[in-house]
């Protein structure tokens, strides 16, 4: 999906909005775009089309998105990426879950922070409402002002002060996982995303 077809759509999420309004709609579009774990792409452009059109998305693409979008409505955002593990989350895993996730890499959770009222904020749409009875923490009622909760509990906060900054330094991360670990986390997203999908229903 193009640039162009991006922008259509943020004219036809916000048709008639005020700014407030404008951000509040554009961040729960987002967030109600079912999570999964997708395989990335290269172009966060394409990855952003994808989401829209396939309707499915992981922590990165919601977030190359919804910072595109915030940058056309005049809000100034960065990059903010959050290592964690997996089996450290206050989720409630199946026991086979678990044993995956205990298994796989450490995670590069991506969100954005967004200069709004003087003041930078978090603003994470990771998790769609769904998933609130399984112990994600869902972002249900942002005010478009405060921060939101983190998706994930993170060892740390890395902020990053562009898109292409982030692509590199979790292409480097990434370049550094074992093939036992590469070999764990596939088994994990494929149990995971079957996992959502039952929680869904």
């Amino acid at each position: 999906m193009s640039k162009e077809k991006l922008l259509h759509k943020l004219k036809e999420w916000t048709l008639g909005l005020g700014p407030l309004e404008s951000r509040k709609t554009v961040f729960e579009r987002i967030r109600d775009i079912p999570y999964y774990l997708v395989p990335q792409v290269e172009d966060p452009y394409e990855w952003a089309g994808r989401i829209l059109d396939s309707n499915k998305a992981s922590c990165s693409p919601k977030h190359y998105l919804l910072g595109f979008l915030f940058i056309q409505l005049g809000i100034p955002v960065k990059y903010a990426t959050y290592p964690f593990k997996w089996d450290k989350q206050p989720i409630k895993y199946p026991s086979e879950l678990m044993d995956l996730a205990q298994g796989s890499p450490i995670g590069y959770h991506s969100a954005c922070k967004a200069f709004i009222e003087d003041k930078w904020v978090l603003v994470d749409a990771t998790w769609d409402k769904a998933l609130k009875r399984a112990g994600f923490s869902v972002n249900e009622d942002w005010d478009g002002f405060s921060d939101t909760l983190n998706a994930v509990v993170p060892f740390n906060e890395i902020i990053h002060e562009s898109l292409e900054e982030r692509l590199v330094f979790v292409r480097e991360k990434k370049s550094m996982f074992s093939e036992q670990e590469k070999s764990t986390y596939v088994q994990f997203i494929e149990k995971f995303n079957a996992w959502l999908e039952n929680l869904r229903r």
